[in-house]
């Protein structure tokens, strides 16, 4: 079913692979929506904004000071009648105005002042795709919740290969689609995320932890946000930005994280429990820093409070998420793990794999549900995982009602 009388932003930059926009625009026009091209100055250079135009119907946006966009201000009056904003090709130069607060053209200026979903697909060479100003600049927007077709491997504009290719137009239609559907398929939904690890205190220097970097649970609030939930997160100690759509909690013990997720079980309609809490506390905290010599050739542990079972146990018509990271026999733990905690869908995987789970960018999962059904979601970035396990996590939410 096609999505009619809608508006979609495309905005183009000065990337070699600009060819492949009038596809882009083609492909939103099959689907029924209407387009609205924006250029840079420099993509005007290589492609003329009258086949932009001849193609949607519209006159292509260039220039912000043009008598006639200046008198309708034309770049407020686009934010409010657009539904989607997509830019492919997105140049390092775009990303680092979008993710700085630069507005000084039509482009840059629109994004400013936009309030619709934002689908950017880069495009450009692998050193500067990967240099580590333009990998800030992503991490910075994606943290403002805005979404990423990544590029593709191959041969380069530049000769080179590698990272950088603008991917395929068929791909970056389709995400924006998903994007837009998906941006209120979560509206008037409470989502608690965990995320993080836990640090459980021995004096005011050391303290008991994991390997946990919190992205999976911060790509999961991204996610709850960009579906429309009201989103909670519940953080231990990282070093990422949170979406900034989304209510931060942070704390640093188990204590703590189970005191605030407790507080606001009842009002939630999904909680996730991705954060890696810690097992163990130390049985007598020392209030200062002890020396070396003075630490006790024994240290008494004892265990914290199992945040999951006590949510499992408290459970109404909630969703309730749980995470097992394991290693070897994945299936099996995480079946028991569901039935242990009273969950309704256990994401599993396996810690022991290179490349996945803690501290990367990827993941794969094994979802376990109540009814003992399994779902393999493929190695992935965190991102697109947490978009698979939210479609998954509406499903349950529709058989609750």
């Amino acid at each position: 079913m096609k999505d009619k009388n809608r508006l979609v932003v495309l905005g183009v930059s000065s990337s070699i692979s600009l060819y492949k926009a009038p596809e882009i625009l083609r492909g939103f026009q099959q689907a029924g929506w209407d387009v609205q091209v924006i250029m840079t100055a420099n993509s005007a250079k290589l492609i003329s904004p009258r086949l932009f135009s001849a193609l949607s119907g519209r006159r292509a946006a260039l220039d912000p000071f043009d008598e006639e966009e200046a008198r309708t201000i034309a770049h407020v009056r686009l934010a409010q009648e657009a539904e989607l904003l997509v830019v492919a090709p997105a140049t390092a130069n775009v990303l680092a105005k979008f993710a700085t607060g630069i507005a000084d053209d039509f482009l840059s200026t629109f994004y400013v002042a936009a309030t619709c979903p934002v689908l950017i697909a880069p495009a450009m060479n692998q050193a500067m795709y990967f240099h580590v100003q333009t990998q800030e600049n992503i991490a910075r927007l994606r943290a403002r919740g805005v979404e990423f077709v990544e590029p593709e491997s191959g041969h380069l504009a530049c000769g080179d290969e590698g990272w950088g290719r603008l991917a395929p137009p068929e791909k970056i239609v389709q995400a924006g689609l998903r994007l837009w559907r998906a941006g209120r398929s979560l509206t008037g939904r409470k989502v608690l995320v965990t995320a993080g690890p836990t640090r459980e205190p021995l004096d005011l220097a050391r303290f008991l932890s994991n390997r946990s970097s919190g992205k999976m649970g911060y790509a999961l609030a991204r996610e709850a946000v960009r579906r429309g939930a009201e989103t909670t997160l519940v953080s231990g100690p990282v070093a990422l930005e949170p979406p900034s759509q989304a209510e931060l909690v942070p704390v640093e013990t188990a204590a703590q994280m189970a005191q605030e997720v407790f507080s606001r079980f009842d009002q939630t309609d999904v909680l996730i429990m991705a954060a890696a809490v810690a097992d163990f506390r130390f049985a007598q905290a020392w209030p200062g820093k002890m020396k070396k010599e003075d630490v006790p050739p024994e240290v008494r542990l004892m265990p914290t409070t199992d945040i999951l079972a006590e949510l499992g146990r408290r459970k109404k018509q909630q969703v309730l998420v749980g995470f097992a990271a394991e290693a070897g026999e994945v299936e099996a733990k995480a079946r028991k793990k569901l039935k242990e905690k009273n969950c309704d869908l256990m994401a599993a995987n396996d810690i022991s794999r290179e490349g996945i789970g803690f501290d990367s960018e990827e993941n794969e999962l094994l979802l376990v549900d109540a009814q003992g059904e399994t779902t393999s979601v493929p190695r992935a970035s965190k991102s697109e995982v947490s978009r698979l396990l939210f479609d998954r996590i509406e499903v349950l939410l529709g058989h609750k009602g």
